[in-house]
Parts: C-alpha cells; structure tokens; sequence
C-alpha cells in the first residue's frame, strides 16, 4: 500500500481537484484506492457527488478513536474508496492537540486497513497545522500541487523545509513524490513561473507534467463528477491519465 500525502500550506492550489482525478485515474487502471479527507471543508465527498446525508460519520470521529476508519468510508467510484470530513472536523481540531499521540492518529487507523487498498491519498488542509502533521505522519511520500503563480512557487521552499523537520522529529522515511504544476494557463506570466520553478527546483525534486488550467474542472465540480466523466478527450484528463502512470511505474 502506498500513501501519498496530497500538500500545500497555499489555499487554491487544486489539491481536491488533484485528489478526486488521480484517485480516478488509478482506478482506471484497476487499482483500489482509498481517498481521506483531512481538509475541514470537506469538500472530497461534494466532489465525488455525495451529499451530506450520505455521510453518517466523518474523520473526526476515527481521529479521536471513537470509531474504526472501516466505520466510516463510502464507495465513491468503483475502485475508490472515501474516508470523508465534515465541518464536524474543523470543530474538533483544537481539542486534538490534548491528545496523547495526537500526530499519529491517523497512521494507527491506516494500520488496521494496511493490506486493504493499493493507494491512499490524503487531501490535506491548506495548513501546517495537526491535521496536516498527521497526514505527513502517515504518508510514505508527499505530492506537492503548486499553481503558476510567483507567491504559490516561493512557498515551495517552507512546505520542503516543513517535510524535513516532520521527517527529523516524526517520519524519517518521509519523501517528495513531487511537485505538479496545477491550473496552468496559456499566459506568458505562468510559462515564466514554470521555467524559474524549473530552474531552482528541478534538482531538488521531480516536477511532473503541468495539469493544465481548465473550465471544465469547475464544472466537474459543480456536477459531483470526476474531470473523466464531464470531459474524458480533455488534455487536463490525459495530463492527470499520464500523472497516474508516471506514479504506477516509479
């Protein structure tokens, strides 16, 4: 089973978009994969066309032991699996920290589901903060999805020197997956952002294919569909089609 933390401290920078479609792609391929949210929004089960009502227990609940992570997933897709949040989470965070082992709540609920999935995929918060922590406790390596925009790219720089201190003090076997450029658009401003990302960050971490910027994410979203689904031919599908198989064959 591999985990893979989906990360950026930046909001807008289409970590659920990227969660909800590589989710997707990876089942196409006929994998299992498992998608916990950990972003307070909740904002993965409204992706996956789930209503509020179809969610009867949520994250929270599992994180403070009062039930198993089986107690509360949802089948999202064939082949993808959801482990849901509510604003039941957001509610709760700061009561987190009084616990004990508070960092590794979430692994110790993956662990029971260990030989269950091939993939899980951790939408996390746009935020450094305990959910994130025990995201980054859990995952095995961290896929970082960075807009093309200057602040978004100077970012970059904390979040790696964040894994690094969660790998010194918490996860030593932690790794950066990469960095995927997301809602890429055909203006001269984002190609320069991608060459000067490019040029100071290539050596220090793969950067994948950019995901192209797009309309029909928006209304994918709206529709409760997967970009697959609302516009399989679109190249932002085949750009999330190729991330897939890039991540299946490393």
């Amino acid at each position: 089973m591999s985990v893979i933390a989906i990360l950026n401290q930046k909001g807008g920078s289409a970590k659920t978009t990227t969660t909800i479609n590589l989710a997707a792609a990876l089942a196409e391929t006929g994998r299992t994969v498992l998608a916990v949210d950990m972003d307070p929004q909740g904002h993965l089960a409204e992706g996956f066309g789930l209503s509020p009502a179809d969610v009867a227990a949520d994250i929270s609940q599992v994180l403070e032991r009062r039930c198993q992570l089986a107690d509360i997933v949802l089948t999202a897709r064939e082949g993808v699996i959801l482990a849901p949040a509510t604003l039941e989470l957001s509610y709760k965070e700061a009561s987190f920290y009084n616990m004990k082992r508070r960092e590794d709540r979430l692994r110790q609920a993956l662990a029971e589901l260990k030989d269950t999935y091939d993939y899980v995929l951790i939408d996390c918060p746009p935020s450094l903060g305990i959910l994130t922590i025990n995201a980054l406790s859990t995952a095995e390596t961290v896929l970082i999805p960075m807009t093309a925009d200057y602040y978004a790219m100077l970012g970059v720089d904390m979040l790696l020197a964040t894994i690094d201190e969660i790998r010194a003090e918490i996860n030593p076997d932690l790794g950066v997956l990469g960095l995927l450029p997301t809602r890429v658009g055909r203006t001269t401003n984002a190609r320069e952002v991608l060459d000067e990302t490019r040029k100071n960050l290539s050596e220090r971490l793969r950067i994948f294919e950019p995901i192209p910027e797009t309309v029909k994410f928006r209304e994918a979203a709206g529709l409760g569909k997967t970009i697959f689904e609302h516009a399989p031919g679109s190249p932002a599908a085949l750009a999330y089609t190729r991330l897939a198989e890039t991540i299946l064959h490393d």
